[in-house]
């Protein structure tokens, strides 16, 4: 239990709202700039006029980057590849956790194969065997490519059996007698019961699949193909005019290269911006009651 009344631990807790206010305005003040240099114009942001709160507001470079057909693309890519990833993942997740979760004398290979998955966490192959891999089995410059070699991640899988480990055992004990197999158990008790955990690694897998860029980069061979974070990441480095449009020539000569990757920042952030508010809050519950082992 804490104690409260000391003039130390009120001390305490002063400075420990002011450090995680001042955090909190250094994770969003960047992106509210982002998104002020986005509704500004070319000129304020090329003066440095811009700040918190938009100059010259203008939704020029929206118009120009919602009719740009490689942004779009690699935006359908994205939901492409976090559809399929998110569906993948957490399927064989749940899979691989429920046997896992169970004790040696239910499964006799529990631990040697725990620690095989634990072995995959401090010991990798490297870059070179994974793209070997990946362009011997036929799949590169495909979706598949971003989505099936993340397919089992085990720290989600360690999250969540540890989660299983945790429901009462009369639960399934239960269920046996009533007549009910695994599959049964696992589908209509285990999952339905460990929503903050299952909301959690949830949020780990579209969050990681929308934000993942290297995997696209070196396995796709044509840039059509990149998903939104390689495509983003290749654009703040060098900004490709070689698609424009015609048709976009006088947009482009009324925004600037900062404007334009501002507003296509902000397009790409908003979709996990949106999802995260509904998951957020299952996520410390998740995480602190999957990380306990018995």
């Amino acid at each position: 239990m804490v104690l409260s009344g000391g003039v130390g631990t009120r001390i305490f807790r002063v400075c420990n709202h002011i450090f995680l206010i001042a955090l909190a305005l250094l994770c969003i003040l960047p992106l509210v700039q982002v998104l002020a240099m986005s509704f500004s114009a070319s000129s304020a942001v090329a003066a440095g006029l811009v700040r918190l709160w938009p100059v010259d507001f203008t939704l020029k470079s929206y118009v120009y980057i919602l009719k740009n057909a490689q942004f779009l693309g690699s935006f359908g890519v994205t939901l492409q590849r976090v559809a399929l990833g998110f569906l993948i993942n957490m399927v064989l997740v749940v899979l691989t956790a429920y046997p896992l979760s169970k004790g040696v004398q239910a499964f006799r290979g529990r631990t040697l194969m725990v620690w095989l998955f634990v072995f995959t966490i401090l010991f990798q192959g490297g870059l070179i065997p994974s793209y070997m891999t990946i362009r011997m089995t036929g799949i590169m410059d495909s979706v598949w490519a971003l989505v099936l070699p993340g397919a089992v991640q085990v720290f989600n899988v360690i999250l969540l059996l540890n989660f299983f480990r945790n429901l009462p055992k009369e639960l399934e004990e239960s269920a046996f007698i009533d007549g009910a197999g695994h599959w049964t158990i696992m589908s209509r008790i285990f999952v339905p019961l460990s929503l903050p955990a299952m909301a959690t690694i949830m949020l780990f897998t579209i969050v990681g699949h929308w934000n993942s860029w290297f995997d696209g980069l070196i396995y796709m061979n044509k840039p059509e193909h990149y998903p939104l974070a390689t495509y983003l990441q290749t654009l703040i480095i060098q900004m490709d005019f070689k698609n424009m449009r015609t048709e976009d020539a006088y947009l482009l000569a009324e925004i600037s290269n900062r404007t334009s990757k501002a507003a296509q920042i902000i397009i790409g952030s908003l979709p996990i911006l949106v999802v995260y508010p509904f998951l957020q809050r299952f996520f410390v519950k998740g995480i602190v009651l999957g990380s306990v082992k018995e």
